[in-house]
């Protein structure tokens, strides 16, 4: 790990009883990484150590997903830019925003599950993330998910009939 920036959030206002967010901007972490190993391993870490922070980690099973899919994002940038990597999480209004942004130019795409042992990630977060997508970002690339961490309808989850 190399650069940490960011903070504990707020506690809870009593504004958001039902859903513990904070104002927009306020859940904000960017952390980057060595090409090495367990890179992948770290940032699993600490994508739970920020839930937790934020008071998070206790919702349904946003944290397990969100490590999940932060695994197979930063994998992939291992695998296919073979320099550092940035994960970047926010959380606010009921939205968790993971975005891993690393030197590689190569776009993901979702590659049937089928039987190999290789190639599954961005099928997993296609099937997980309420949303995901890229963006060129200077000479690499920028790739990001959205999971809900309210659990209620209408607030950040996936759209009836988005499925």
């Amino acid at each position: 790990m190399l650069r940490l920036s960011g903070g504990r959030l707020p506690d809870p206002d009593p504004r958001y009883a039902a859903y513990p967010q904070p104002p927009l901007g306020a859940g904000h972490l960017s952390v980057e990484y060595e090409p090495r190993p367990s890179a992948a391993r770290e940032a699993r870490a600490e994508v739970r150590r920020q839930l937790e922070g934020w008071g998070l980690a206790e919702r349904d099973d946003l944290a397990d997903t969100a490590e999940l899919l932060v695994s197979e994002l930063a994998t992939n940038a291992l695998l296919h830019s073979a320099g550092r990597f940035t994960l970047t999480l926010s959380a606010a209004h009921g939205l968790l925003r993971c975005e891993v942004a690393d030197s590689g130019r190569r776009v993901p795409r979702v590659l049937d599950a089928g039987v190999s042992e290789n190639g599954r990630g961005m099928f997993l977060v296609e099937a997980l993330a309420l949303r995901w997508g890229w963006h060129e970002d200077g000479p690499g690339k920028t790739v990001w998910f959205e999971l809900g961490t309210c659990g209620g309808a209408g607030c950040g989850g996936r759209p009836p009939g988005d499925l």
